[in-house]
């Protein structure tokens, strides 16, 4: 069967059987193509996907998936769900209401390049991050498309789909100038193929890694830091918990019990936008159906609003913001689609240190606490102008903390991939402990 095919033989069944149900098809395509020495080194193309429901038995949930789309195996997928959902002692399950709101393709397009064009790509990618004498070991160089198709339906009259694509390049290389060597990869993602630009990527990847070439020690002390997008972007993805409705009910969350409370700095606007039209993983639906919206966490560092799914909203008594999250093969959760931090006005630099890249964050981060202490690269600044390059530091504090001293933001946004699509410009904070030598 197709997934919309399972999909409506699933919802016949449930309803035979007289027992609430969502379902939720998947599936996954990516093709790779990677290059070495000038020539296309491996070609790999590989598919996925299958299907999972979440059944609601007298108020109890069960969960089920298979990858097999044969009557046989949907049956026992069904017959698993409600089994697992009589295991269970809490009994407060239900579905969220739905509408029959259709399928909308946010992929069409963007992988009708042909392949030679594609191969071309990865070819160009290496070819430019090769023109630098410095770069003595290219690891990969590749294009990259990721392709997803969702299909959701529930007995409470949910019925729609998307279908999301992104195409990207990847790059990891090792610079050296004499005896300092320096190991940095970057990748570059959009949602149009001719947006893409290998050339212009390899020349920031080269430019960003040797920048730090023999770099110096940075003394102990406080500093006023300033977070390129990229090292702020790694934050916000180690930090995104703290507005996660599961972590706020389970008191996870220090921003649990603070809404509408100042819990950062005023230049600070903290969006998650689910539509945006450069965003990376946009999608019309969650995972229970729900329409996504434009959702504002931070209002100029004031808290105004959670991630929630219909779950974490009835238990919070709030309404769901469309956030669910869920693959065929997981429970429910929320996640993040398009989230970033709004530009502000700029960022005029003067003494401090400006924080390039992080190494090691979800080791060196606690979501739950807020601390952090982690290795990182980056630049010495003096007078506003870059003195050298700095290393062998890690930059420490308390994320919430770090939020409140936010001093200014600056104009540009730049977009990454880490689990969701992250926007973040370069930002400024008074006040932050390194610990060199």
């Amino acid at each position: 069967m197709t997934l919309e095919e399972a999909k409506r033989y699933l919802l016949d069944k449930a309803k035979e059987r007289k027992v609430a149900m969502e379902v939720l098809g998947q599936r996954d395509r990516e093709l790779s193509l990677k290059a070495r020495e000038g020539r296309l080194e491996e070609i790999t193309q590989a598919t996925q996907g299958g299907i999972g429901v979440r059944v609601v038995a007298k108020e109890r949930v069960g969960y089920a998936f298979s990858e097999q789309l044969t009557p046989e195996a949907l049956e026992w997928m069904l017959n698993e769900a409600i089994e697992n959902a009589a295991l269970q002692h809490e009994a407060r399950g239900f579905l969220p209401d739905g509408a029959a709101l259709g399928f909308q393709d946010l992929a069409k397009g963007v992988f009708d390049a042909p392949m030679e064009s594609k191969a071309e790509m990865a070819l160009g990618f290496e070819t430019s991050l090769r023109k630098d004498p410095r770069v003595k070991n290219i690891l990969i160089a590749s294009y990259t498309e990721r392709e997803r198709e969702v299909r959701i339906g529930s007995t409470q009259r949910a019925d729609v789909g998307y279908r999301h694509g992104l195409v990207g390049v990847t790059g990891s290389m090792v610079m050296a100038d004499g005896e300092s060597r320096k190991q940095a990869w970057d990748s570059d993602w959009s949602r149009q193929f001719g947006a893409l630009d290998p050339g212009r990527t390899a020349l920031e990847l080269v430019e960003r890694t040797g920048r730090l070439l023999n770099a110096r020690p940075l003394q102990t002390g406080r500093y006023t830091a300033f977070f390129e997008p990229k090292a702020f972007a790694q934050l916000l993805a180690a930090y995104w918990w703290l507005w996660n409705g599961r972590w706020v009910l389970e008191a996870k969350s220090r921003l649990g019990g603070r809404l509408d409370q100042p819990v950062a700095s005023p230049l600070v606007t903290l969006i998650d936008d689910p539509m945006l039209s450069e965003g990376l993983l946009s999608r019309p639906f969650d995972a229970e159906g729900t329409p996504t919206q434009r959702l504002v966490l931070l209002d100029r560092g004031v808290l105004r609003n959670y991630l929630l799914n219909s779950e974490t909203a009835q238990q919070l008594g709030m309404k769901s913001t469309g956030s669910a999250a869920r693959q065929y093969t997981t429970t429910l959760n929320v996640w993040p689609s398009n989230l970033f931090l709004q530009p502000g006005d700029g960022v005029r630099m003067n003494d401090g240190v400006i924080v390039a890249d992080l190494m090691g964050v979800h080791a060196g981060a606690n979501p739950i606490s807020g601390e952090f202490s982690v290795q990182a690269f980056g630049l010495y600044v003096r007078g506003g102008e870059v003195a050298y390059p700095v290393e062998n530091f890690a930059v420490a504090g308390d994320f919430l903390s770090l939020l409140k001293n936010i001093t200014a933001i600056g104009n540009t946004l730049e977009w990454y991939l880490m689990g969701m699509g992250i926007g973040a410009p370069l930002v400024e904070v008074q006040d932050l402990s390194f610990a060199g030598t």
